[in-house]
C-alpha cells in the first residue's frame, strides 16, 4: 500500500493506497518544529489506529508547502517505516506542461491538483478552486497544459487578521449564517467572511473562463478543506476532497516507473 501526504500550512492531510484507491483518510494539525520521531510516531499510530498494518506500507510519496518540515517528515519515513520517500517537487515526473514564467514557483500542493484532474478529467478544461489556508484558483487546459491561476487569502487567514489586527473584534467559528444581516459582531464577521470570500471567488473564477477558454466550456473542481462549505453555492461543478492526495499517489507511480 502507499501512504501518501499533502503537508499544508496548517494541517497534514493523509491517505492510504491499495490497487482498489483510497483506503483511508486521516489529518494532523502541525506543529511548528515538530520532529522525526513526533511525525513517525504518529504516522504508525494512525494508521494501527485506522485498522492497517505500518509494515504493509510499501511506498510513501508527499508534496508539501512548508520546506522547514521536509527534513523532519522524510526522516521519519526512513526511520520508522524504512522507505526513502517520494517528494513531488521540481524536476520529477508529473505528466503536466507548466506554462509558469518560472515553473520553479508553483507550490507543490496546486500540481499535486492538477496531476489529480488531467487523471479524472482527461481532455477537459478545469479551473480547480482549493479553499484552504489560502484560496488558489487553477487553470488547466484539456491538453494537460497548467496555466496557473490566482492565490487570495484563505477563510482562516482572514479571520485571524480581524481578530490579530483590530482590538475589538473576536474570534469566529467559520461557518455560513443563516442571514447576511448580521445582527450581533459576530454574526456580522461570519457573514462578511462567507458571503465575500464567495463573491471574490466568483468573480476570479468567471474572468479566469472568460480569460484563458474564451468559448469553450470550463469543469469547475471544488477542493480543499472549506469546499464543503460552499456546497450548495453554484460555486463548483462538483467536489473532490482528495485531489492532492490523488496526485502525490499518481506521481509516485509516475516516478517509480
Amino acid at each position: 500500500m502507499k501512504l501518501c501526504l499533502d503537508v499544508g500550512n496548517s494541517q497534514i492531510y493523509g491517505g492510504l493506497f491499495d490497487e482498489n484507491g483510497l483506503r483511508s483518510r486521516f489529518r494532523k494539525t502541525i506543529e511548528q518544529g515538530a520532529s522525526s520521531d513526533e511525525l513517525g510516531l504518529f504516522l504508525k499510530q494512525v494508521l494501527r489506529e485506522n485498522g492497517h498494518d505500518p509494515a504493509s506500507v510499501s511506498a510513501i510519496g508527499f508534496c508539501s508547502v512548508v520546506p522547514d518540515l521536509n527534513h523532519s517528515l522524510a526522516s521519519a519515513c526512513r526511520r520508522y517505516f524504512g522507505l526513502q520517500p517520494f517528494i513531488l517537487r521540481q524536476g520529477v515526473k508529473t505528466g503536466l506542461k507548466i506554462r509558469y514564467r518560472n515553473p520553479t514557483e508553483v507550490g507543490a500542493d496546486r500540481i499535486a491538483g492538477a496531476i489529480g484532474v488531467v487523471a479524472r478529467y482527461p481532455e477537459t478544461d478545469v479551473v480547480i478552486i482549493d479553499l484552504g489556508t489560502a484560496t488558489t484558483l487553477e487553470v488547466v487546459t484539456a491538453g494537460r497544459e497548467y496555466l496557473g491561476g490566482a492565490i487570495v487569502p484563505g477563510l482562516l487567514i482572514s479571520m485571524r487578521a480581524l481578530e490579530q489586527n483590530t482590538a475589538g473584534l473576536p474570534k469566529v467559528e467559520i461557518l455560513k449564517p443563516d442571514t447576511t444581516c448580521g445582527r450581533s459582531t459576530v454574526e456580522s464577521i461570519q457573514s462578511g467572511l462567507f458571503w465575500g470570500h464567495l463573491g471574490m471567488i466568483r468573480e476570479i473564477r468567471d474572468r479566469l473562463i472568460r480569460e484563458c477558454f474564451k468559448e469553450r466550456p470550463a469543469t469547475v473542481i471544488g477542493t480543499g478543506g472549506f469546499s464543503g462549505l460552499y456546497n450548495d453555492s453554484n460555486l463548483f461543478d462538483v467536489i473532490h476532497a482528495d485531489l492532492a492526495l490523488e496526485g502525490v499517489s499518481l506521481a509516485l507511480d509516475l516516478n517509480q516507473c
